[in-house]
């Protein structure tokens, strides 16, 4: 996709711009972003909640999946996210990349990992998302 359309995603109001999420790159084929960790991303004990990583995941999968089902009259709507914690952060830049698994016309899987700045891992997910008609109404 062009710069515009990752410029419009980081643009939107939302959990991704509350969060400081930052969309670098959005094609059918990858998807990545990055974040400077911050409280707002913690839980009780200090380090990054799980639901931060599984909304990253989600949030990838998903910008991949749209990138590939708008152009053929679709939107995509994620029916499940299974992410495994790896590493515990505190501090820092993580960054992120979703790619897909399959780009069906009813459903897609994209995967995707979360690492820090030595590059260990820290999550990794897998997101499968229905592709709808576009004027199906949601809900």
């Amino acid at each position: 996709m062009t710069t515009d359309f990752v410029a419009m995603i980081n643009a939107l109001p939302g959990w991704v711009k509350e969060m400081g999420i930052v969309i670098l790159s959005a094609t059918a084929d990858e998807v990545s972003c990055e974040w400077e960790v911050s409280e707002k991303h913690y839980q009780g004990y200090g380090i990054v909640h799980g639901g931060v990583h599984c909304g990253v995941i989600e949030t990838l999968a998903s910008v991949g999946a749209a990138v590939v089902a708008q152009p053929r009259g679709q939107r995509v709507v994620g029916l499940e996210n299974n992410t495994s914690f790896i590493r515990a952060v505190r501090s820092g830049k993580l960054h992120a990349v979703a790619k897909p698994v399959t780009r069906g016309r009813a459903s897609q899987v994209w995967e995707a990992w979360i690492r820090d700045e030595q590059e260990q891992l820290v999550a990794q997910g897998r997101v499968r998302l229905l592709c709808v008609d576009e004027n199906r109404p949601l809900g």
